[in-house]
């Protein structure tokens, strides 16, 4: 249903932590800051590749529209969402703008025009995604026009989105059915490198529309059969709970032909899917998903014990799940 990720050792705090000494970080093949002469991956970096990453099970918790910074992550092809900074924007920089992904896999990019665009489907360093964006971001901000930040290992101190972002800002993905958003519309034309990359995404973008009707609700068209994918905010033992409730009473249908398949686990939050027919659009998706929120709030609210039914629906639903991230 979506691409899976290899997920970092997860430990009981939460925290990212890489253990370095007091050697600074730079890049795997740049010589090891520390003067032995060796290239930095053979030397302290080795210590650092290895060092005990623990993995933030919430990297978006606190940000405004967490469950679409989790679609936008792993499930929607192309997206983009305008990004406030907590004090306005820097001199020179026009706008920043968060987008699911960059050509050629870049992590960041500078515009021309001194614009920012941050990429959100790259893979983390630290085990905090949220760490690693804002590592991210700041290089973006501080770049030269019309360069892309690479990559690097992010150091275990430093801020995190949470920090750099204003929290009172709202969050509105628009969600595109191409890349073409890559590039500027004032260019005259490509690089023919970014003109090769568009062409290869746009091949392979599967097609997606966002819900208006419901929350963080994306539907999406493959071959046979459309999917409904909403990321759901509740926790995980509630919501699985709710849903086995509805289950057991055919309360999980958005519709002839429509079935409740399982979910994702995505970034310490649920991902219920839903397989519907080929001949389901968006907009048809769109009274039954509202009415079905109806009844998940009524079932959430219940605190009876589950019964025989139920339960089963619940070890159903259970067994159906897949981790992401």
């Amino acid at each position: 249903m979506a691409k899976k990720r290899p997920q970092t050792k997860a430990g009981k705090t939460g925290q990212a932590q890489v253990t370095s000494g007091e050697i600074p970080v730079v890049g795997a093949r740049e010589p090891c800051p520390c003067g032995s002469g060796r290239r930095y991956k053979a030397c302290h970096g080795r210590a650092a590749a290895h060092a005990v990453t623990e993995l933030v099970q919430r990297p978006f918790e606190g940000l405004p529209g967490e469950c679409d910074w989790v679609a936008l992550r792993e499930l929607v092809p192309a997206a983009t969402v305008p990004l406030t900074l907590k004090g306005g924007l820097p001199e020179g920089v026009p706008s920043v703008t968060l987008a699911t992904v960059l050509p050629m896999a870049w992590p960041a990019l500078r515009r021309d025009d001194g614009s920012v665009l941050l990429a959100l489907q790259n893979d983390s360093t630290s085990g905090d995604l949220a760490r690693d964006l804002a590592d991210t971001l700041q290089r973006a901000l501080e770049a030269e026009p019309g360069t892309p930040v690479p990559a690097r290992r992010v150091p275990a101190e430093g801020p995190r989105l949470q920090e750099l972002l204003d929290a009172d800002a709202p969050f509105v993905p628009e969600v595109h059915s191409g890349f073409e958003f890559w590039i500027p519309q004032s260019a005259d034309g490509a690089d023919p490198e970014v003109a090769a990359s568009l062409e290869r995404a746009n091949a392979a973008a599967i097609p997606t529309v966002k819900l208006t009707s419901v929350d963080s609700a994306y539907w999406c068209e493959v071959p046979d059969k459309n999917h409904l994918r909403w990321v759901m905010p509740h926790p995980e033992e509630k919501l699985l709970d709710a849903l086995a409730r509805l289950h057991a009473g055919e309360g999980t249908s958005l519709g002839a032909g429509t079935r409740l398949v399982g979910s994702f686990r995505a970034h310490g939050l649920m991902v219920p899917v839903w397989d519907l027919p080929s001949s389901m659009t968006a907009e048809d998706c769109e009274k039954p998903a509202a009415e079905f929120a109806e009844r998940l709030a009524a079932a959430l609210a219940s605190d009876a014990p589950l019964t025989a039914e139920e339960r089963r629906a619940r070890g159903g639903l259970t067994n159906r799940q897949v981790t992401l991230s």
